[in-house]
């Protein structure tokens, strides 16, 4: 078996694993919630100073919000100049193949752009945790699953911020199958690294944050096997 070929092998394992891993994380982590929902509230508590103030806000804050925010959308605009770059005659040696680049901007405008910002958000009617009676503001606290709170719209469920950090899954499965593990844990660390600032700022619970990741990595599987097959028959971009 050439290199390429067990390393394409050992792409499609992985994607694989990772896909049944985040299925049965995500009924863990909906049952546990589900079960003792109080624990959202306890993890917001931990970014809460009092007076219906958290801990995220200020200069910083915003700073690395600003940053966290604009660089999946930095991403997206750097693998289209390369796309488009190509096209034009240049060599560009990391442009995305057309397959490649379908899957960047289809995950972006369904993820955050459908799911997360006009479904969920608009949706879920999820008071946000600085919008609970718990840290300083007037509505109930809902669970995850309940869709039945005071937030009129651009509600907590999902986290939009979280969701766009979580899209960078995609830029990183088209990574060489070598490098894939480093990409992904890397996409991790800064998706959690968003999604924890937003909890900083009491904009967002735990659940907001997890389940855009979870819905995202779904997403990413779901558009990468329509635009470039089954795993085991992919080639490398």
């Amino acid at each position: 078996m050439s290199y390429r070929k067990a390393a394409q092998e050992v792409g499609a394992v992985l994607s694989r694993g990772i896909f049944l891993a985040s299925v049965l994380a995500a009924l863990g982590f909906a049952a546990v919630f589900a079960v003792w929902p109080e624990l959202d509230l306890a993890v917001a508590s931990l970014f809460y100073v009092g007076d219906g103030h958290f801990i995220g806000r200020g200069r910083w804050g915003d700073f690395a919000r600003a940053v966290g925010y604009l660089v999946p959308f930095v991403a997206l605009g750097v693998f289209l100049f390369a796309y488009a770059a190509r096209r034009a005659g240049f060599r560009v040696r990391a442009a995305p193949s057309l397959p490649s680049l379908v899957l960047l901007v289809l995950t972006m405008a369904l993820g955050p752009g459908v799911l997360a910002n006009l479904i969920l958000k608009d949706h879920s009617h999820r008071p946000r945790p600085v919008q609970v009676r718990q840290f300083g503001g007037g509505m109930d606290f809902r669970p995850w699953y309940r869709f039945d709170g005071a937030c009129p719209r651009n509600c907590a469920f999902v986290s939009g911020e979280a969701t766009e950090a979580f899209w960078m899954l995609a830029p990183a499965s088209l990574a060489p199958s070598p490098l894939q593990p480093l990409a992904m844990a890397a996409t991790l660390v800064f998706a959690l690294a968003v999604g924890g600032l937003r909890m900083a700022f009491g904009g967002h619970f735990l659940t907001d944050v997890v389940f855009a990741g979870f819905f995202m990595t779904w997403l990413v599987f779901a558009v990468r096997f329509f635009t470039h097959g089954p795993p085991a028959r992919r080639e490398q971009d």
